[in-house]
């Protein structure tokens, strides 16, 4: 029966982990460089704060009654 060879096993793990963490770095830059998603973007009325402050939502001084 052969020997186990830790040094080429401890090798290959310390590689995988260097790939894995060169892989999160990659898409972290990925996802730095990418516009954030669609509801989030600058000059949505619904998220953009500037222009809340402009326009604030229409609230009734006195509530209404029907009928």
């Amino acid at each position: 029966m052969a020997t186990p060879n830790y040094g080429f096993e401890k090798r290959q793990r310390e590689l995988a982990k260097k790939k894995k963490k060169e892989e999160k770095l990659r898409a972290k830059a990925e996802r730095k460089l990418q516009p954030s998603s669609p509801g989030l973007m600058p000059g949505d009325p619904e998220t953009d704060v500037a222009s809340l402050e402009r326009d604030p939502p229409t609230v009734p001084s006195e509530p209404t009654k029907d009928g």
